[in-house]
């Protein structure tokens, strides 16, 4: 018989053997993460994952010199022990370890490092067979303690790799504890799946009570939702205020909005002196109208090539008046009325006012921004923290870094309400397992985390780029809210739109409208039990519940808001 035939015949005893076995459960994924420089390190993840020595408890067993480099072995007084990358005069002269790659898996990493000598930033790469080198992570590494670089990265083909480490300077780099843990992608949505069910949803039991307190048995609930708990939403452009299409295509969507441009400065008051609030003023009260919350974006840039002429003319007194008068002029104006404020857009990469203040520019501008207005959050808002592993500018760590100065300037503390605005303008080819691994790092900051501004470059798979990211942040118990940037325009979008100019879906339209629903419970009926309960597992959101007695012909409607604070029982009386 050959083998096609044998595929064909099925056992009954196997196939009943199979049928009654246990379902595997997938390797739960493990958040942790670290944001300080410890004395020693902290154990590997998955204890190394298919890292072989990862802990070099073994020597140097399994590792290599990558680039012509030098290895040594290292102890802590402790007795702990780790590779030294030594005599470094290239960036890539490093420990490495060839790794098998398999195809359409994805790979957590988690690494600790420490240099000889003062700070130096430190990627972790992986080359492959074909020749590509993938950036998996990055951190800025510190003499005297260890810090961890916890990122990943998808294997697009099967085939040998090699791991190994960079840095520009030529300090010498210690490794220790390293972990590479392979995720299929059955098993990563898994991840998704549990972290919604504990942080996105709560079981609930609503009990039905007559007049006299008594269960009553058989009631029907009528349970209906009317609002998502989790705010997503996208930037809207002035082109909203005139065109009704536009209107009720994004208002039958979504619960938060940014201004792409209207309340930036440049908006407000492109000539000095002369300033109109007329479009964003009319902008917030449509989205008011709706029930819409909305982000302001943003009080200053720092890049120099969003300043107006006239602010680049400014004397520095000058620019003091004039930053604090913008900052009186915006803040009062929509104070209460916006749920965050973009502080300091981009005060990462670029620093125009820290070049005409000092270093602390940004942070006193927050301290002024929570004066005025300290019911909202005070938003950093920064790109490729998430988009580029290789990015070493906005790594986790030095975003988290220039959180903490910020929080350290005076008056600041535990009272500025500050939050991490994470843009997400992605490449046509995102790095998932790199997404979860940085928002890992970052919720170490104990502060929400928001998506602000989420595009995805254009390609044949850019629907479904976005569905995979899209699907990441959501799932992660650190992200409270995600805004698309795709503010519509007839002559089209930023990067990427949503509907066309009839307000039709394009494919990523397809994907947002499927994900919101997805989001969702669905309006349904339940049946109380003999004590009068009925129990029901429900996203985040506002509901009405509408309980009517089996007999007698009483019906009684109470509204219920379901979150993670939100008691698990309640009693409604019919």
């Amino acid at each position: 018989m050959n083998g096609s035939s044998l595929a064909c015949v099925t056992d009954p005893a196997a196939a009943a053997a199979a049928a009654a076995a246990p379902t595997v459960q997938p390797l739960a994924y493990d958040y942790s993460s670290s944001s300080e420089c410890l004395t020693e390190p902290l154990e590997a993840h998955y204890g190394g994952g298919i890292i072989r020595n990862g802990d070099f408890s073994a020597g140097l067993q399994g590792w290599s010199a990558f680039g012509y480099g030098s290895l040594a072995e290292g102890a802590s007084p402790t007795g702990n022990r780790y590779a030294v990358a030594t005599n470094r005069t290239r960036p890539y002269q490093s420990v490495s370890q060839k790794v098998l790659l398999q195809n359409d898996t994805h790979y957590a990493l988690s690494v600790w490092l420490q240099v000889s000598d003062g700070s130096a930033d430190v990627r972790a790469v992986m080359k492959t067979a074909e020749g590509d080198f993938i950036h998996a992570g990055g951190v800025e590494a510190r003499s005297g303690c260890w810090s961890i670089l916890k990122g990943g990265l998808t294997a697009a083909a099967a085939g040998p790799a090699e791991l190994y480490f960079e840095s520009n300077a030529t300090v010498d780099i210690w490794v220790d504890n390293v972990s590479l843990q392979p995720f299929s992608t059955e098993e990563w949505s898994a991840h998704h799946d549990a972290s919604i069910k504990k942080a996105r949803k709560k079981t609930v039991r609503l009990q039905a009570r007559d007049a006299a307190g008594n269960p009553v048995a058989g009631a029907r609930m009528y349970i209906e939702n009317l609002r998502n708990g989790f705010p997503l939403g996208s930037a809207m452009s002035k082109e909203i205020l005139t065109n009704p299409a536009y209107q009720r295509w994004f208002t039958s969507r979504f619960t938060v909005t940014t201004f792409e441009n209207e309340m930036k400065w440049y908006s407000t008051e492109w000539m000095q002196g002369r300033e109109d609030y007329s479009v964003p003023d009319a902008m917030l009260r449509l989205a008011k109208s709706h029930g819409i919350a909305v982000r302001g974006h943003n009080i200053f840039w720092d890049d120099p090539n969003t300043q107006m002429g006239w602010v680049k003319a400014l004397s520095g007194e000058q620019l003091q008046r004039a930053t604090a008068k913008r900052m009186k002029s915006v803040m009062s104006r929509y104070a209460g009325q916006v749920i965050a404020w973009d502080v300091v857009n981009e005060n990462l990469h670029f620093d125009f006012f820290e070049g005409r203040f000092g270093w602390e520019a940004s942070a006193a501008f927050y301290r002024k921004a929570h004066l005025m207005d300290g019911g909202a959050l005070m938003s950093m808002n920064e790109f490729n923290t998430l988009e580029q592993p290789g990015d070493m500018t906005v790594v986790p760590g030095k975003y988290l870094h220039k959180l903490w100065q910020i929080k350290a300037f005076p008056g600041n503390g535990n009272a500025a309400r500050m939050a991490i605005g994470l843009e997400g303008h992605f490449s046509a080819q995102p790095n998932i397992p790199y997404i979860r691994a940085a928002l890992d790092t970052m919720a170490q900051a104990n502060v929400p985390i928001w998506l602000t501004e989420i595009d995805v470059a254009p390609g044949p798979d850019q629907a479904r780029h976005l569905e995979q990211i899209l699907r990441e942040v959501y799932a992660h118990p650190a992200v409270h809210g995600i805004i698309l940037w795709t503010a519509w325009h007839p002559q089209g979008c930023y990067v990427m739109c949503l509907t066309d100019n009839n307000f039709k879906n394009l494919p990523a339209g397809d994907v947002v409208d499927k994900l919101i629903w997805e989001w969702r419970t669905s309006s349904h009926v339940g049946v109380a039990d003999a004590d009068g309960y009925y129990e029901a597992e429900l996203f985040h959101g506002d509901y009405k519940v509408t309980v009517t007695h089996p007999t007698a012909n009483s019906t009684v409607a109470q509204s219920l808001s379901v979150d993670k604070e939100s008691d698990n029982e309640f009693t409604i009386h019919v």
